[in-house]
């Protein structure tokens, strides 16, 4: 990606191919995770009303409390990913939760 600034302030973006693929391969794998990790929160918590089901309610937090420890690992995967198809991590590059 590259940015170009103009005499008015205006910025351009050029943002390639790939990488634009990569970024939105990365945000459907990270709100897939985010939406299972919650589902799971929600599932566990009504399991947790009846006492024939703490077992695994109690496995549901587990696995989502995984799926919430993946999501860092999801963001660094795709900030070295990007870093090795443009040559370097970017400063400016913005460090959103995907």
């Amino acid at each position: 990606m590259q940015t170009h600034t103009g005499p008015g302030r205006d910025v351009t973006l050029t943002v390639g191919h790939e990488e634009l693929r990569i970024r939105g391969i990365y945000e459907v794998v990270s709100i897939t995770n985010d939406f299972l990790a919650g589902l799971l929160f929600v599932v566990g918590s009504i399991m947790f009303f009846w006492q024939s089901t703490m077992y695994p309610a109690t496995w549901c937090f587990v696995v989502g409390s995984f799926l919430f420890l993946a999501r860092p690992a999801i963001r660094l995967t795709r900030r070295v990913h990007l870093g090795r198809i443009s040559g370097a991590t970017r400063p400016g590059e913005s460090a959103r939760d995907f």
